[in-house]
């Protein structure tokens, strides 16, 4: 949920009508898992995504009745009888809820804002109950921490209970379904919780044509894209606008102040040998998840030898830093350059959410 969050809020701020679609159940070959989300509104797709060709076609076609009928509900598709027009089969079973009144749940969705903005991350509670035959209710709590004091406020004693007995699952799987139709005391049918934790940060040092498809290729990677450079021709909204942020400092003095927390990813292909190495020195010895620069075998020599002889970094500091950047891809154009580096990125991030794992 966290990657369409700012359409969901931008959306419900602007009074238009969306409804929220959420995979939350598959077996057997589905295109998405589930958690999954897309936003919906009067045009189609707003954001996101349930799985693309005939499901998402299919939710779509609800997704616009819903928006009508206000009547949210959840639908079972088997996906072995699906059949596209170039012949593609899809495969297994998939249960998606439609959320027709996302507005509701703005203060969830507004909290999980804060906590995400402030680097913190939670758990997204959805509880399902019947509302009548042919609809059902939804409700959305924000929960920032695994402790008994951080369960919504009113909630039954044994459903707390159960929702902490799950919290575990849902941090080691991102996402986990809790059935509730055990329980004969009241309606609820199913309990819905998605772990939420902010995007990594890329920060791109050098806004020339690398750094500007980097930035776009990070956006689209669910990145939290920051573009710093001291020319203001390149670095501003017009040119690159899948940034989040811009910074148009001198880039040393920027890379400094920027922090680089273990979910903070640096790339470096400034203008100048320079400037390179003044945006690492920035680096060196921070805790950040990957520190890449672009360069030559012959200037990253250069600087390494420069680096340990200065004692600006230590042996083990430098071994740690991916020079020369990317996976060798054979690449040789801009946008080669910029695909190879997005894949370590990725490498690197998948990489490091085993670690955590573990």
């Amino acid at each position: 949920m966290n990657s369409i969050l700012h359409k969901i809020l931008e959306q419900i701020r602007s009074g238009s009508g969306i409804v929220i679609a959420t995979v939350i159940q598959t077996a057997g070959s589905t295109p998405q898992k589930p958690g999954s989300s897309a936003v919906f509104g009067e045009e189609g797709l707003v954001a996101g995504t349930v799985g693309g060709g005939l499901l998402e076609n299919e939710v779509s076609q609800i997704a616009e009745s819903v928006l009508i009928s206000g009547v949210s509900d959840h639908y079972y598709f088997d996906l072995d009888s699906d059949q596209d027009p170039e012949g593609a089969i899809c495969g297994g079973e998939a249960m998606v809820l439609v959320d027709a009144e996302p507005f509701r749940h703005l203060a969830a969705f507004e909290e999980m804002e804060h906590t995400l903005k402030s680097q913190g991350d939670g758990f997204l509670l959805t509880t399902i109950s019947l509302k009548n035959d042919t609809s059902r209710k939804i409700k959305r709590y924000w929960i920032k921490g695994a402790s008994e004091a951080d369960m919504p406020v009113g909630m039954e004693q044994a459903l707390k209970k159960l929702i902490l007995e799950h919290l575990n699952r849902a941090l080691k799987y991102g996402f986990t379904g809790i059935n509730l139709k055990t329980d004969p005391s009241h309606q609820l049918e199913m309990a819905l919780l998605e772990h939420i934790h902010p995007k990594p940060h890329l920060i791109i040092a050098g806004a020339g044509h690398i750094g500007n498809a980097l930035a776009h290729l990070g956006s689209l990677l669910e990145f939290e894209v920051t573009v710093v450079d001291d020319r203001p021709e390149f670095a501003n909204d017009a040119r690159i606008p899948d940034a989040d942020h811009i910074v148009v400092e001198p880039i040393g003095t920027a890379m400094k102040t920027l922090v680089k927390g273990k979910n903070t990813y640096v790339v470096i292909v400034t203008h100048g040998h320079h400037q390179d190495g003044e945006a690492l020195k920035a680096c060196i010895g921070s805790e950040a998840a990957y520190i890449g620069m672009i360069g030559s075998r012959h200037k990253v020599g250069v600087l390494k030898k420069q680096f340990l002889e200065e004692q600006w970094a230590t042996p083990e500091q430098w071994s740690a830093i991916h020079a020369p950047i990317g996976l060798d891809i054979g690449s040789i154009t801009v946008q080669e350059i910029a695909t190879s580096i997005a894949a370590q990125l990725v490498q690197a991030r998948n990489a490091k959410k085993d670690r955590d794992a573990t």
